[in-house]
């Protein structure tokens, strides 16, 4: 969720950058479930993806979920940029991704409930409209120049960053869509664990919930686009993570990396201010050059930590991030597959063996091949589809042992490692086949 973080006051001391994450640590009776997914808007007689303003418009569907559903908006300068009710926030992405950030809720049945509330409301105001929403990794034909761009400061600034490093930063930006879910950790141990098996697993989710085989109207030689742009963003602020596996590994670690990172903004008196490429360490010593003198607050280390985007990023909780957008069922299907790991105790041990003999070259080549052929991938003698099998299975196990019901969620997935296929070669499959190389009836097919 891209808008400013409250994190806390003045920082006067080095140790708070850890605290501030040790502060994230709960019971296990608190550990909660946020799951957040991003959509594109189109609309039905142009295919055009939804503007900001207009009758028919994210703004338009703004006021009507305000006046309608009681959400409350949020501005930025004299613009709603996001809502926010009952715990949970809608955001824009720099593109116009509609996101929905939910609220922290205790089973992923809840999350599923909360989804499906949630594309209720919008479909009893877009469909009138002529507006549906698109459930898939990345923007299917739209180019660059026809993306709406979103009125956030914070945007402006990382779009021209973007086209100084890297290759696919702004695709990554204005025509990606990903479903990911957020997750608690009960100490640093835990947060080790946690963080180790969710970097080294994320190959599997990426390979699992591949929905985006087609970029600038045909096939682009990956099922997940998406995460191959990923692997060409800013290397800097990216990736698997390879010192998280390494002795010593703890909150200080984390610190430290995404200390060396260069920052983006600050944000003072509801504006960005350009920072772009300078660093937090010189902040915290009074010497950053866009605000000389002045040192930052706990919100500015909070605001730089959403400006990180590993396969697995830490704030006051864990964010699995490897995974494209999909239909409904895919959608509420993430979070499960996760919690099932992560919130049972031997599911999460057992998965931790199922991983931790891999060094980081297979893992990174497990990302590769994950984007590239997703189940059918493999790298280092370790075929994604086996991986993927043994880790679905132990989700399952993980969730049949909370007692919810959640295991149900696990459905698609459960499919897909039967059978070896994902959501990317169903499309693919349409398009060489029925669809006869036209893209056109992949939109409704593909909405939410």
């Amino acid at each position: 969720m891209s808008i400013p973080q409250s994190g806390g006051g003045p920082i006067e001391s080095f140790d708070q950058l850890a605290a501030y994450m040790e502060a994230g640590c709960k019971p296990k009776a608190d550990w909660r479930i946020g799951a957040e997914h991003e959509k594109f808007g189109w609309l039905t007689d142009s295919r055009l993806p939804l503007p900001y303003a207009g009758d028919r418009s994210i703004s338009a569907i703004f006021a009507q979920l305000q006046a309608r559903f009681g959400w409350t908006p949020v501005h930025e300068g004299e613009n709603v940029i996001g809502l926010t009710r009952n715990g949970a926030n809608i955001s824009l992405e720099p593109g116009g991704q509609f996101e929905l950030s939910g609220a922290p809720l205790a089973s992923t049945l809840e999350v599923g409930a909360e989804l499906q509330n949630h594309l209720d409301e919008v479909r009893a105001i877009a469909d009138p409209m002529g507006v549906r929403f698109l459930g898939i990794g990345a923007a299917p034909e739209w180019t660059h120049e026809q993306m709406p761009v979103m009125p956030k400061g914070r945007y402006r600034l990382m779009t021209d960053y973007m086209g100084r490093v890297g290759t696919h930063g702004t695709q990554m930006m204005y025509r990606t869509c990903t479903v990911q879910v957020n997750l608690d950790y009960a100490s640093e141990a835990d947060f080790v664990q946690k963080l180790r098996v969710a970097l080294a697993l994320q190959p599997v989710a990426t390979a699992l919930f591949a929905s985006s085989p087609f970029f600038e109207g045909k096939p682009n030689g990956h099922r997940s686009w998406r995460s191959r742009i990923w692997r060409g963003l800013d290397d800097s602020r990216t990736g698997m993570l390879p010192f998280a596996f390494q002795d010593g590994m703890g909150f200080q670690r984390y610190v430290d990396w995404v200390l060396d990172v260069p920052m983006y903004f600050v944000y003072r008196d509801g504006k960005y201010i350009d920072a772009l490429g300078q660093s937090f360490r010189d902040f915290l010593k009074g010497r950053l050059p866009a605000l000389p003198g002045e040192k930052p607050t706990l919100s500015d280390w909070a605001d730089h930590l959403t400006t990180v985007f590993p396969e697995a990023r830490a704030k006051k909780f864990i964010e699995m991030r490897g995974a494209d957008c999909g239909d409904q069922a895919h959608i509420a299907a993430l979070p499960a597959f996760w919690v099932g790991l992560m919130y049972d105790q031997t599911a999460l041990d057992a998965a931790w063996d199922l991983v931790k003999g891999l060094d980081a070259e297979t893992r990174e080549g497990l990302r590769v091949a994950a984007s590239v052929s997703a189940l059918q991938g493999e790298a280092g003698g370790v075929r994604l589809l086996d991986l993927a099998r043994a880790a679905v299975g132990l989700s399952h196990a993980g969730l049949v042992a909370r007692g919810l019901g959640e295991e149900v969620q696990l459905l698609p997935l459960v499919e897909s490692v039967k059978t070896g296929r994902v959501q990317a070669d169903r499309w693919l499959d349409l398009y060489n086949g029925p669809w006869g190389h036209d893209l056109a009836p992949l939109y409704p097919a593909a909405s939410l």
